[in-house]
């Protein structure tokens, strides 16, 4: 079947309210060249101190948004309470965001995030009505151990644990190897696709064929635009999380298109 790609820009901790406003509006003047079936699903995630602006100017580029979509970079399984420095579902709901990041390396790395908390955000942000970027992936230490595949068939198995085939079918998948993030490495295009194969195996595994046709799954790791076109021909790529090239928008632009000519 023929999966929509998505093109999803995660900026991290970077960029004041001011610099984020001037970046989304750089996006949104190219997107809005375009009709929404000629995109690929476009997808940020700002800080949230920037979402109520970048959400107002996601739905000021037609049809309410659909050309650009909105996420949180995070997100608490909890919907309010005692949880200082949180953010619910239904605050970034509120906020506008349509995704939800959760299960990025960096939260695994520096704030301990297991696969049973990330389990729980999946079954929040569902429930909330919104869309889980699932985010797996291997240490450097880890691949050259020989044991990729079962490291990440592990997290895909208990991120998904206990959700339905409809909610999994919804849902949305990233590859990130950890050794190709932030280090100007990338997986080899062939390698990256396999690994994804792999995971979609799993996910009909785990919620059946339909589901595994259905999810789509993104490569993320120093995604460029001389590499995005060679990743987007690949049978199982279905599109791209991206970290630097998505903080200029002249580099993000080019994926976009790029993405376009390959892949919608």
């Amino acid at each position: 079947m023929s999966r929509k790609p998505i093109i999803a820009g995660n900026w991290k901790m970077n960029l004041l309210q001011s610099e984020s406003k001037a970046l989304f509006e750089g996006i949104k003047s190219f997107v809005s060249n375009y009709s929404a079936t000629q995109l690929p699903t476009v997808v940020i995630a700002p800080v949230f101190t920037s979402l109520n602006q970048v959400s107002a100017i996601a739905c000021d580029c037609g049809c309410e948004g659909t050309r650009l979509s909105v996420a949180g970079q995070n997100c608490h399984w909890e919907s309010s309470g005692a949880y200082t420095g949180e953010i619910s579902v239904e605050m970034l709901k509120d906020a506008g965001c349509s995704y939800v990041i959760i299960g990025h390396s960096e939260r695994r790395q520096y704030f301990s995030e297991s696969d049973e908390m990330i389990n729980k955000k999946a079954k929040a942000i569902l429930a909330g009505g919104l869309i889980p970027i699932i985010c797996c992936g291997e240490s450097l230490e880890q691949r050259e151990s020989g044991v990729t595949d079962s490291w990440i068939a592990s997290q895909i198995r208990a991120a998904l644990a206990g959700i339905s085939s409809e909610d999994v079918a919804k849902s949305v998948i990233a590859y990130e190897p950890i050794w190709a993030i932030g280090t100007g490495k990338s997986c080899d295009s062939e390698e990256a696709n396999r690994v994804i194969k792999m995971i979609r195996g799993v996910v009909s595994e785990v919620a059946g064929s339909q589901a595994a046709d259905s999810i789509r799954i993104l490569y993320g790791g120093s995604v460029k635009p001389s590499t995005i076109e060679e990743q987007m021909s690949k049978s199982d790529i279905d599109g791209a999380l991206i970290g630097g090239a998505s903080l200029k928008a002249e580099s993000f632009n080019e994926i976009i298109e790029k993405t376009m000519k390959v892949a919608v």
